[in-house]
């Protein structure tokens, strides 16, 4: 059975929500709907489908064409058409299968071609940097590196497990037939435990325990990380939610752990800190480019499909707790009462015009990023894009970018942090105004569409160390922990109104006209750039204090 109801009975069940959808296994028709709590099993192509009943979008116009024509070829005599012979209408631009063999092979050479030279010119860079710059204090201390190395072991492996569950988390769902509109609400429950176990993280960690938070970080990874190879809807909903508090605790137990033995322990200078974390921004980075290709060699090769890397990074997680609860001490802070932490931020938030106008670019700027996140792989992967080498390419752009920005404020350039910052956003502006075009429902270029991402990447390597630079120089140090907690809440808010917008339009159109908000939302955040720079142009204390590169505390 290829199609059936594909008449009147058919668009009234479209109309009701609800109805038998009946096609092919081989099919690659986007509209093969996935119903709540009811999955097909995997098949060759010579099972069928059986009958789906449950909620389902209405068809658009052009899928019933399709169905009615493709029911229509099987009624045309031998010979008549060229679909007669299985290839209906290969010739033209606009036929899907036609561009899918046109452009894919494009988009897969274009997509290893842009990873080699980010890469080459990224490895370029940081070795002439390395040559320039002799060993510091630091780096000559054996006491210091042992404890260094015992912070990286474990830090590290847990990077590289998130990093390996980034390319293939889309497709994953879309490997299990969800539609557009059901990922975007899984992805959204994710913003929104990041966003609840965000603001008592801190709370969280003081009260367990440095060293056992990042046990726990282990464990609910995994556990996330098991909830993939699920395909019930609530079980996956329960993963996000534990990934959330992972991501939490990745971003406030680790480093709280170290700065503590750094300081108090181990009594080195407070000064190395910075060392250490531009050490792992930099070591972030490669991990996240080697992620990207691991996920695509796993994926292609284990024979799980797009689950693979999530399995994949299970014994890396289990590895990370072992190594914290053999080498690491485990360490206590004061607890300090959440009530206070957010009104003295709040208070510091509304009393300085400069962290208010930072907090709105954050907010702003982070926000296009969360729904780019969600948005490239939808974009992508229909042309025959490699995810885990478009992903190493996204990351090698953002470590050149980071590269750009050391060499652009080092003895020779002394570029200063606001400028940087206003290059990103201008960047990110002109980046989403190509993406509007690039998306045009029917006349898609994808090779655009990957140029116009890669820029975005290139843009974040220079936004978040000069968003770190100004945080710590307009923040203080006492307040960071409740201001940055009011910062997160728009951001996190408005991503998730970004994603619940696409959840309710239409697949294609719904993309481009998010990407037409996402500009006019980028030139709110220059807006509030160039507010910034006038407060802020005679202020010294923004100013990189001297000549030599100074660390940064990265944004892991």
């Amino acid at each position: 059975m290829e199609v059936t109801e594909v008449g009147e009975e058919a668009n009234r069940g479209d109309r009701l929500g609800f109805g038998r959808r009946c096609c092919s296994l081989g099919s690659s028709s986007p509209w093969l709907y996935r119903t709540a709590g009811i999955f097909p099993e995997q098949g060759t192509e010579e099972k069928k489908i059986g009958l789906y009943f449950g909620v389902a979008q209405q068809a658009s116009k052009s899928q019933r064409s399709r169905c009615h024509g493709r029911a229509a070829s099987k009624a045309r005599p031998a010979g008549a058409t060229a679909a007669a012979h299985g290839r209906p209408f290969l010739t033209h631009p606009r036929c899907p299968e036609f561009r899918a063999r046109v452009v894919g092979p494009t988009m897969l050479v274009t997509a290893y071609l842009a990873f080699v030279g980010l890469l080459a010119s990224c490895l370029g860079l940081e070795l002439s940097r390395c040559r320039a710059k002799p060993p510091g204090r630091a780096c000559s201390n054996p006491s210091f590196l042992r404890f260094q190395l015992d912070f990286y072991q474990v830090y590290f492996l847990a990077l590289a497990a998130d990093w390996l569950q980034a390319p293939y988390l889309y497709k994953l769902y879309q490997h299990y037939y969800f539609l557009e509109g059901q990922i975007a609400i899984l992805y959204v429950c994710g913003l929104a435990s990041t966003v609840l176990f965000g603001l008592v993280a801190s709370s969280l960690v003081d009260w367990l325990g440095r060293k056992n938070s990042c046990v726990l970080f282990s464990l609910t990874y995994s556990l996330c990380c098991l909830t993939k190879l699920s395909q019930d809807y609530f079980v996956l909903l329960v993963g996000r939610a534990l990934g959330g508090l992972s991501t939490a605790l990745l971003f406030s137990a680790f480093e709280a752990w170290y700065i503590h033995e750094h300081v108090e322990r181990h009594d080195f200078p407070a000064e190395w800190i910075p060392a250490t974390f531009a050490r792992a921004a930099f070591w972030n980075h490669v991990l996240a480019v080697v992620a990207g290709v691991t996920a695509e060699a796993v994926a292609s090769w284990i024979g799980l499909g797009p689950v693979a890397p999530f399995v994949a990074a299970i014994p890396l997680l289990a590895l990370a707790g072992a190594l914290a609860l053999r080498n690491w001490g485990e360490n206590y802070d004061r607890q300090r009462a959440f009530s206070r932490t957010c009104a003295g931020g709040l208070r510091c938030l509304l009393s300085d015009r400069r962290v208010l106008l930072l907090g709105t670019i954050q907010a702003l700027f982070e926000s296009v990023i969360f729904i780019f996140v969600f948005l490239w792989t939808p974009v992508l992967d229909p042309h025959g894009a490699p995810l885990g080498i478009v992903f190493s390419s996204f990351m090698a752009a953002s470590l050149l970018g980071s590269s750009l920005y050391r060499i652009a404020t080092s003895k020779r350039y002394h570029l200063q942090p606001m400028h940087l910052l206003s290059l990103a956003v201008l960047i990110v502006v002109f980046s989403l105004f190509m993406l509007t075009f690039s998306t045009s429902p029917g006349q898609e270029s994808p090779v655009e569409s990957f140029i116009a991402f890669l820029l975005i990447e290139l843009a974040c390597g220079l936004y978040f160390p000069s968003m770190s630079f100004l945080r710590r120089k307009v923040i203080p140090e006492t307040e960071q922990a409740g201001v940055l907690n009011w910062f997160r809440v728009p951001l996190h808010l408005l991503a998730c109104l970004g994603l619940l917008v696409l959840h309710d339009s239409d697949r294609k159109t719904g993309t481009r006209n998010m990407f037409s908000i996402c500009s006019a939302v980028m030139v709110m955040a220059l807006l509030a750039v160039v507010g910034l720079f006038t407060v802020v142009r005679h202020d010294a204390e923004l100013r990189v204090p001297s000549p030599t590169e100074e660390p940064y505390a990265p944004e892991l």
